[in-house]
């Protein structure tokens, strides 16, 4: 806990610094740095965050994962919101040929948008004269705003005693007794909780200790197959989420919708926010469905959805109609899978890196694959990518389902008979029948 503590404080800060140093930033490669640093720091916290909701709160880290994700897609709809009065409508830097025309002059972010660059030849963009941008003061408010969390966990390691030099003067928020009465399990928990506890103390060592390859030994190819089919259906729901939110602005706006610039920007704002209120709804929903049917539930949407999309791509309305749809849908799929993975492995913690490091990399992955697809075929393939990449979760989901029913139970489970016979756990944490 102390070293996932100390991990947060660091990518915490890391993340106000970086901010307050964009905007000074004159230089690509300086610039590129610096958003890697900022890359690595939220990786580290989206990591850290997941696992220990895992491993503390087990079977109902369900609410507190949903809970965690709503907080999530509250940043992201929040924060253009705070960067958006500071945003120009001009080109950032004008001439004096552009000057006294700036009124006429496209805004940046929406002269790019076409998949044909040729398109952007008539366009003079000036890169010397008058600087009239304020978007520095955005970096530098996300920089402020951000700065009460990294002194938030310094305070929980200053107040758990984990500071080594105010390890005297403090006390930590639950006393010895109180902390014994909250980990201690009831009656009615006893026989569940005895399989999974001895192996959570011995498995958790440090951050690293899902790497340490006495861990695999013996394991079943279902243990595998449980990892690799759950990483697969995040690759693809988070791909979706980062292509649809990156390139449904440029669908919009293309033929044959055509909707205007100003309202098309809306519909990002859409999907996050219909995201947002998704795993706002997902809290309390979390408590009486199992996440299985949470996630089956979301891939059926979601396929519907884009159907729906390709079927009716003439119509605005229903554009709006689906983008809200389908953040509605992708909304609680990332909690309740690490949720019913780990409940699969028994809370071992490990399936939560591989899964939150596989969802990243689908969002940088399809991002790339779709830009280069709508480039060159149009922005009709668009939709035609997303009932794909539905299809192929769907699909992989299925055979987790499949992979769930073939992994070995626990002992506790298969006994449940005769309670009173102990649980029997190799030396490598692999539950024997």
């Amino acid at each position: 806990l102390a070293q996932s503590l100390f991990a947060l404080f660091a990518s915490s800060l890391a993340i106000s610094l970086v901010f307050a140093i964009i905007p000074l930033c004159h230089n690509v490669v300086v610039l590129a740095v610096v958003m890697a640093v900022a890359g690595l720091a939220m990786g580290c916290i989206d990591t850290i965050s997941n696992m220990q909701l895992v491993k503390i709160y087990q079977k109902d880290s369900a609410i507190f994962l949903q809970a965690l994700h709503f907080f999530v897609g509250f940043g992201a709809l929040l924060s253009p919101l705070i960067a958006d009065p500071f945003l120009s409508d001009t080109n950032c830097i004008l001439s004096n040929a552009t000057a006294n025309a700036s009124s006429n002059l496209p805004h940046i972010r929406k002269s790019l948008v076409p998949h044909h660059p040729g398109n952007l030849s008539h366009y003079d963009l000036p890169m010397k004269g008058m600087v009239v941008t304020r978007v520095s003061y955005a970096f530098w408010i996300m920089a402020l705003i951000n700065l009460p969390v990294p002194i938030a966990v310094f305070f929980l390691l200053y107040k758990e005693r984990m500071v080594p030099c105010f390890n005297s003067s403090s006390h930590p928020l639950l006393s010895a007794d109180e902390l014994a009465m909250e980990t201690r399990p009831t009656a009615k928990d006893d026989l569940s909780t005895s399989v999974q506890r001895p192996h959570a103390a011995g498995g958790h060592d440090d951050l690293f200790s899902c790497c340490q390859s006495k861990n695999f030994r013996g394991a079943s190819y279902t243990y595998f197959a449980v990892h690799i089919t759950g990483t697969l259906v995040l690759f693809m729901t988070d791909g979706i989420v980062g292509e649809y939110s990156g390139f449904i602005y440029s669908y919009a706006v293309e033929e044959p919708l055509s909707v205007v610039h100003k309202v098309a920007g809306y519909l990002p704002s859409l999907f996050w926010g219909f995201i947002t209120l998704g795993r706002l709804i997902s809290i309390p929903v979390s408590y009486r469905m199992k996440p299985a049917t949470m996630v089956f539930i979301n891939m059926v949407g979601v396929l519907i959805t884009f159907l729906l999309l390709l079927i009716f791509s003439y119509s605005v309305v229903f554009l709006f109609v689906g983008t809200a749809s389908l953040g509605l849908f992708l909304s609680s799929t990332f909690p309740s899978m690490l949720a019913y993975t780990e409940d699969i492995l028994q809370y071992k913690g490990c399936a939560t890196t591989v899964l939150v490091t596989g969802a990243g990399i689908g969002e940088m992955v399809l991002q790339l694959l779709v830009g280069s697809i709508i480039h060159d075929r149009g922005s009709y393939s668009f939709l035609v990518c997303g009932m794909i990449f539905g299809g192929l979760a769907f699909t992989f989901y299925a055979f987790l389902l499949f992979f769930h029913r073939m992994y070995p139970k626990p002992s506790s489970d298969m006994d449940a008979a005769s309670p009173d016979k102990p649980s029997v756990m190799d030396d490598t944490g692999q539950y024997q029948r």
